[in-house]
């Protein structure tokens, strides 16, 4: 039985991807206390592959998402949702974010008066803020706004 040329490319470059992607074990987060609600559901389905080129990873909790490797994004959806804070106010592509840099050079940024709220952790040797939250933007801007940055 002959087997053609493009039949064993096909299963080479298959074995290949198989090992390279087992190489990337999956990231381990907590979900937040509210990431069964629906809304998480929508931003979830909406994340892209790549955020500030970063490629997305697997993670193990519902409504979360990492990208790099190492993991230097991590996103969690259904954390309580925030509509009083000391901490600077940003808005990012129509979403607003509250912004705690006290760990620099890692950042929080939290969705701002949204229900269901979204936390967003980076590295920011390794991206910027203002990229990710651009990337994550038409994913976050789902669910109920009920206040915005002053």
């Amino acid at each position: 039985m002959k087997i053609s040329r493009a039949l064993l490319t096909f299963a080479s470059v298959s074995i290949l991807a198989a090992s390279l992607t087992g190489c990337a074990s999956t990231i381990n987060l907590q979900a937040a206390p509210d990431s069964n609600n629906p809304g998480c559901a929508a931003v979830i389905v909406r994340l892209g592959d790549t955020v500030g080129s970063q490629s997305r990873r697997l993670t193990n909790a519902q409504a979360t998402a990492a990208w790099g490797t190492p993991a230097n994004i991590l996103l969690r959806c259904g954390i309580a949702p925030v509509t009083v804070s000391k901490l600077k106010c940003v808005t990012v592509s129509k979403v607003d974010w509250l912004v705690d840099g006290s760990k620099a050079p890692s950042y929080r940024f939290i969705t701002f008066g949204r229900t269901p709220a979204t936390e967003v952790i980076l590295d920011s040797t390794k991206v910027s803020g203002s990229t990710a939250l651009d990337d994550l933007s038409e994913a976050v801007n789902r669910g109920k706004v009920t206040a915005h940055c002053l």
